[in-house]
């Protein structure tokens, strides 16, 4: 638990094999549970979330008997579907706080408790990274980051947040009472998942706050299409 509140971590997983593991490996240990998504991988994504997941769960004490939870997608649905799988798996299970961080180690588990901190504070009823206000902006890739300042501008119109941007960083937090205000099933499952959601939880007056954190970028490829 993180300040007396439970906690659970969606983490979408698309052919991440080589980096999956190490995110296992690395959740602090204040998470309660660990919703593990294969959304359809073609490597061997779910054999290594599965081994992880066996090792963190041999060892695991607290709320829950495994803090690991595998769940494998029969095919691609994109990561708005592998998110609304586990945001539905948090709810049954009445978590008090959900994260989301990528299985491609872009978000540091280490930063998680700063992402969380506005949503416990009750500051916001959601959080989420940002990287377009930090300093380390420069290591950001060119593409990504016109991408993303472009992306940023339109989802500002379309949401009525106007303080907000970075729109597509996944790295976020959400209290239980805003996950339970959204319509889940009717969110886009894609890329644009990230988007649309801000539309809705302006729709449901729901407050969001935004925090810094410098990119990460390792090996890892890309699967956004900007010009889609």
């Amino acid at each position: 638990m993180y300040r007396d509140h439970t906690v659970a971590v969606v983490v979408p997983a698309y052919n991440e094999a080589g980096f999956v593991g190490a995110v296992i490996d690395q959740l602090p240990t204040f998470v309660d549970r660990a919703y593990l998504v294969d959304d359809g991988s073609t490597d061997e994504t779910w054999t290594e979330i599965g081994e992880h997941a066996e090792t963190r769960n041999a060892t695991h004490q607290g709320t829950f008997d495994d803090l690991v939870v595998p769940i494998r997608h029969n095919e691609n649905r994109g990561v708005g579907g592998a998110i609304k799988t586990g945001y539905l798996r948090a709810r049954d299970d009445e978590i008090e706080l959900t994260a989301v961080m990528g299985g491609d180690g872009q978000m540091p588990p280490d930063l998680l408790e700063k992402i969380l901190k506005p949503v416990v504070d009750g500051r916001a009823g959601y959080a989420k990274g940002n990287r377009l206000i930090n300093a380390e902006t420069r290591d950001m890739p060119r593409f990504r980051y016109v991408g993303n300042n472009i992306l940023s501008y339109l989802t500002k119109v379309a949401s009525g947040y106007w303080g907000v941007s970075d729109p597509q960083n996944g790295f976020t937090a959400i209290a239980r009472e805003a996950l339970e205000r959204l319509d889940l099933d009717e969110l886009y499952e894609d890329y644009g998942f990230s988007n649309e959601l801000l539309v809705r939880l302006n729709a449901a007056n729901v407050r969001v706050a935004e925090v810094p954190h410098p990119p990460v970028y390792g090996e890892e490829e890309s699967h956004i299409q900007y010009t889609r």
